[in-house]
């Protein structure tokens, strides 16, 4: 399937929404106990195919305002915007994100480290 600019930035914007939301979840349940540390999603592959900073998508990534790192992974780091440095919630919340991404045909990963 072939998806438009605005179909684009509606994934991003719907893995962002849940990444709040599921960050917020994890807050209200466990509180902000856990260690110190960042995550991020990485987005790979759309239905299969490497996704490149020069083809349709890559660009249409860009413009939905996510980055390429350095390995050329397409990433948005603290997906969720959770005003905290708990690993686990910005786990959390990083996780919602790659599922949302999947639902939708990408290949895409929550990493994370401590600080």
């Amino acid at each position: 399937m072939t998806l438009t600019q605005t179909q684009v930035a509606e994934i991003v914007n719907e893995a962002m929404e849940a990444a709040a939301v599921q960050a917020q979840q994890y807050y209200l349940k466990n509180g902000d106990r856990s260690a110190c540390g960042f995550a991020w999603v990485n987005i790979w592959e759309y239905e299969g195919v490497k996704i490149k900073g020069n083809t349709k998508l890559g660009k249409m990534l860009k413009a939905a305002g996510v980055r390429q790192d350095y390995t050329k992974a397409f990433q948005i780091w603290n997906p969720s915007k959770a005003a905290t440095q708990s690993l686990d919630i910005l786990e959390a919340g990083a996780d919602a994100a790659a599922d949302v991404f999947k639902k939708y045909g990408f290949t895409a990963y929550s990493g994370s480290r401590m600080d």
